[in-house]
């Protein structure tokens, strides 16, 4: 059953020996998903959900934590939301240092070292939504993230139901579990993903995505994308992935004929390259007036929250960029802002 022993907020509490906490334990029969006696869950728009039935918090037959559970409201099409798109990013200022759980001291990776396990995977929803995870980011129960005891913050790691193959790809930005023989916690939606939400925990197969195994996706994802767009004959957005640094923008030279005779003569101008700084990227085109649209688009669905925002030929793609902002951290806040009042969520790159 799904049980989720301590989450970070809480972990000062009980490095410093002042636990309040009472840890209870869990049952092992799965909960029944076709009980014709319990009431379908609802969608935000009234009708049944196709999700699994959970007894309710508190009732004596879920085996949740305290007052965690899936939540009273749960939006539809979770099904079908997206594995976490992998990145090679730098690792969290927070979340990365060694401590202590219960007498067990843990000590993070800060190397690119392998690692594959299996074991018992839980999940965590409700009760730590919109809480603040151990990277400081605010947990959300409806998108692809994990929390791992070791695994850096930020990582990537594909994660496999062992009863049914079925696979997702989460980001961990979170610490825990700290129970005996849980290997990681998902958020409610991917563990939804991998069809264990009715049965609280099951065995799962943990393997971290490297750098190169991260390049490799990168580069089977946008292949696919190209094939895509060739088969097509249109232009398609490209997928855009976040790297550590952005390659340089090409100098381009501007095409100009010769000036009549007794005019004077006109110079060869070159486009301008992009100041150094992190940026928001909200998408790679083919062509200039695809990425024109686009930046029309996203100018009037985020209002003014972005100072900046243009066309920018970088690399034979046209790329809609705002900025330049002067630290990850400027950048990282105003894509969050992005995010909240639009729901468009943009890549930070650094030029």
């Amino acid at each position: 059953m799904f049980f989720r022993s301590i989450r970070w907020p809480e972990l000062s509490i009980v490095v410093s020996g002042l636990s309040l906490l009472i840890l209870t334990g869990c049952g092992t029969t799965p909960l029944s998903t076709s009980s014709a006696s319990k009431p379908s869950p609802t969608s935000h728009s009234g009708k049944p959900s196709s999700y699994p039935v959970l007894p309710p918090a508190g009732s004596g037959r879920g085996g949740y934590y305290l007052d965690d559970g899936p939540g009273d409201d749960i939006p539809e099409g979770l099904l079908d939301v997206a594995d976490a798109i992998p990145k090679v990013e730098p690792y969290s200022r927070r979340g990365n240092s060694p401590y202590v759980v219960f007498g067990k001291r843990y000590e993070p990776f800060t190397d690119d070292r392998p690692y594959k396990v299996r074991g018992h995977g839980s999940w965590y929803g409700k009760k730590f939504h919109g809480q603040k995870t151990s990277s400081g980011e605010l947990y959300d129960m409806y998108k692809m993230t994990a929390a791992h005891p070791t695994l850096p913050i930020p990582s990537y790691a594909r994660v496999t139901n062992v009863s049914n193959g079925k696979q997702v790809i989460v980001r961990v930005n979170d610490r825990g579990p700290f129970r005996s023989g849980r290997v990681i916690d998902l958020s409610y939606t991917a563990a939804l993903r991998l069809g264990y939400i009715g049965h609280g925990s099951t065995e799962l197969e943990v393997e971290r995505l490297l750098p190169e195994d991260i390049e490799r996706i990168v580069a089977n994802r946008n292949a696919s994308a190209s094939k895509m767009q060739s088969d097509s004959g249109g232009d398609a957005l490209m997928p855009v992935v976040q790297a550590a640094t952005l390659a340089p923008a090409p100098v381009v030279q501007q095409t100009v004929q010769a000036p009549p005779s007794g005019s004077a003569p006109t110079s060869q101008l070159a486009a301008p390259q992009l100041a150094a700084g992190y940026y928001l990227q909200f998408g790679a085109y083919a062509q200039s007036v695809n990425a024109e649209t686009a930046r029309a688009r996203i100018a009037q669905t985020t209002g003014n929250i972005l100072y900046s925002l243009r066309v920018e030929s970088v690399n034979n793609l046209y790329r809609v960029y705002s900025g330049p902002f002067s630290t990850r951290d400027d950048a990282a806040s105003v894509a969050a802002r992005v995010e909240q009042s639009s729901g468009i969520k943009p890549f930070i790159v650094q030029h």
